[in-house]
């Protein structure tokens, strides 16, 4: 009756992915659904696999066709790791657990990957919020260091503005103050209080007029500079202004953005991080389970079966090249 056992595809399809050779499954009536269930599990990682990393392409790519045929690519890679996985195991071995070890290290390692782009999704909205609010620190912190680079020569442009305003209301006020002496010199309302031009007044005369020259003079100098100076600042600015555009243009929601987003927002939020840890868990024991079902499962006829056709194919080779 065994040998007559015709298995359908969805029991070969299964048969396949836990890594068992369907001519000798077939006659191992008990393991046939140990290793379906193994396929089983196996199928749910891949089928997992493919989606999350579908979702982590479709944060670096802009088209979801492609998205989705480089997550299928990446979900046959998890895949065909598994089933190596899955193919070395073998308890009857004394030291098979040594190999499984590192096989679990693997396995975890893939899982907590492959867990990213799947808590990504789960939090979509609650990442995206933080991200906003990351990239706008980001922004401000860029300012700052702008400013902050370009803080000396602007320093020096406003101090050599100032020191020229100073300069050219030093010269004005000196200006109207010889001016003033000489109008109350002239009306009687000071110095020496004669009204008329007479020689101190005309002497005051000549002295307000020169100021007014120098001032002039100095005023016509010193606008040179000011507007150099002034030129010179907004330039800063706008070269600021560009950096800062610049910048402003390559912040985006990206994975790794999103990333430290979600790791921003666990260590902010304690429910969010209970959440998230027994989301880990949850993630990666979907991805071991294929192994540890192989491993804990116990063993059957399907194994020894295997050995013994391995071990008289051994034979059969030595015996043909002796």
């Amino acid at each position: 009756m065994q040998e007559n056992y015709l298995p359908n595809r969805r029991e070969q399809f299964l048969w396949w992915l836990s890594t068992a050779e369907t001519e000798l499954i077939k006659d191992a009536v008990v393991d046939r659904n140990r290793h379906s269930i193994i396929g089983m599990l196996v199928l749910g990682t891949w089928g997992f696999a493919t989606l999350a990393w579908s979702y982590f392409f479709s944060t670096v790519v802009s088209t979801w066709w492609l998205a989705v045929i480089l997550g299928i690519f990446m979900g046959g890679l998890i895949l065909f790791i598994d089933r190596a996985l899955i193919k070395g195991v073998q308890k009857s071995i004394p030291i098979g657990w040594k190999p499984l070890v590192f096989r679990l290290f693997l396995a975890i390692t893939i899982g907590l990957f492959m867990a990213q782009p799947a808590l990504l999704f789960l939090f979509e909205k609650e990442v995206k919020v933080q991200a906003s609010i990351d990239n706008e620190i980001r922004k401000k912190n860029k300012n700052i260091a702008l400013v902050k680079s370009y803080q000396l020569d602007k320093e020096q442009f406003v101090n050599q503005q100032k020191q020229a305003n100073e300069t050219m209301n030093r010269y004005y006020q000196e200006m109207i103050n010889t001016r003033n002496r000489f109008i109350e010199e002239t009306d009687g309302t000071g110095g020496s209080k004669k009204i008329g031009l007479k020689a101190i007044a005309l002497a005051k005369k000549a002295s307000a007029e020169k100021a007014a020259t120098d001032y002039q003079a100095m005023a016509e100098k010193l606008t040179i500079t000011i507007q150099y100076s002034d030129s010179a600042i907004q330039s800063i600015n706008s070269i600021i202004a560009k950096e800062q555009a610049s910048f402003n243009q390559l912040l985006n929601n990206g994975f790794i953005t999103q990333i430290e987003a979600l790791d921003h927002l666990i260590q902010q939020n304690r429910a969010v991080a209970f959440r998230y840890y027994l989301l880990i868990v949850l993630l990666l024991l979907i991805e071991i389970m294929p192994l540890l079902a192989k491993y804990l499962l116990p063993s059957g006829t399907y194994e020894v079966k295997s050995k013994l056709v391995e071990a008289e194919e051994i034979k059969l080779i030595k015996a043909s090249y002796s």
